[in-house]
């Protein structure tokens, strides 16, 4: 047995000290060939600069021969044919938002039909004029001085109102008798220029002005109210706003817009003084005239002060309208 692994030690050694053969040395450089087969090309630098070639440089081409200039004739009629724009309302006549009130009941629907009007609720007057989006007459001539000295006619104190919050007003009524004296009763009016639109605590509605058939001014109004009941009344009184806001155009009351005004008169006839709530008794600071007494349910509190309009730092509070 010792002399079969001595044997199998001495075959050993003789095949590690034997040269390699010409067939060993032929398979490695197709090891290496495989080797190398198997290896991933490299990646392309995707940062590398690239050259950006240059644009090629085109000859202008030339003019084309300018064609001899048309004559009249053919120029008017080439020329396009523009139509007239139709005339449209500011506000579309079937926009009628819901009233949002879920804890009231739904409308009637006699009430429904009273606040909205079906079809074209603005027919043209006898003389062709839409008033509901027409300007006729805009600008075209001025009024007589005697008118415009009744329509810029300085303010009498007494015509004047206050607010609690010391806002100074001209009562509505007082535009309407200033444009009777100006131009007569019936030779002015108001045209609604669209529906009727009812918020969910406020409804508004545009007007125009219209005097002797001549449009004057244009103006939106707009009017609370806190139920649905009410929204008749809060029309009514959306055309007396936008009915205040047209006669600016016009000059009436235009004090009440003037900041020094609005000090003077507060200093001469306003007083702001406490006043307690009658059913409460709760105590505030309120505006009022000097010969008026405050509203219900307020009454003067005792011991109030009163104070001037310079002091409360609140003097130049006009019309908000």
């Amino acid at each position: 047995m010792r002399t079969t692994a001595l044997q199998a030690c001495r075959s050993g050694i003789q095949s590690l000290s034997r040269p390699p053969t010409t067939s060993s040395l032929l398979r490695l450089p197709s090891c290496r060939q495989a080797s190398s087969s198997t290896t991933p090309p490299p990646r392309p630098n995707p940062y590398a600069r690239k050259s950006i070639p240059k644009p090629t440089t085109t000859s202008k081409a030339p003019p084309p021969n300018p064609s001899p200039s048309p004559s009249p004739a053919a120029a008017a009629a080439d020329e396009l044919f523009i139509p007239e724009a139709p005339h449209t309302h500011d506000i579309d006549p079937s926009f009628n938002p819901p009233i949002h009130n879920p804890s009231a009941s739904p409308p009637s629907a006699s009430f429904t039909t009273a606040i909205s009007s079906p079809g074209s609720p603005f027919p043209p007057s006898d003389n062709g004029i839409d008033w509901s989006s027409s300007f006729h007459g805009l600008s075209t001539i001025a009024f007589s001085p005697e008118t415009s000295a009744i329509l810029m006619a300085p303010l009498d104190p007494i015509d004047v109102e206050m607010k609690p919050d010391g806002i100074i007003y001209l009562p509505e009524i007082k535009y309407r008798r200033i444009l009777n004296r100006a131009f007569g009763p019936g030779a002015w009016g108001l045209a609604p220029r669209g529906e009727l639109v009812v918020g969910e605590k406020v409804v508004t509605r545009e007007y125009a002005l219209v005097v002797h058939g001549r449009f004057v001014a244009q103006a939106r109004g707009e009017c609370q109210y806190f139920g649905e009941d009410n929204i008749p009344t809060a029309g009514e009184g959306c055309k007396s706003n936008a009915l205040m806001r047209c006669c600016k155009d016009l000059g009436i009351a235009s004090e009440l817009w003037d900041p020094r005004f609005i000090r003077e008169f507060k200093k001469k006839h306003c007083q702001e003084i406490w006043v307690e709530h009658v059913a409460t008794g709760k105590k505030r600071k309120v505006w009022t005239r000097k010969d008026g007494e405050p509203m219900y349910p307020y009454k003067v509190s005792k011991g109030g002060v009163s104070s001037s309009s310079a002091s409360s730092g609140r003097g130049d509070l006009g019309p908000v309208i």
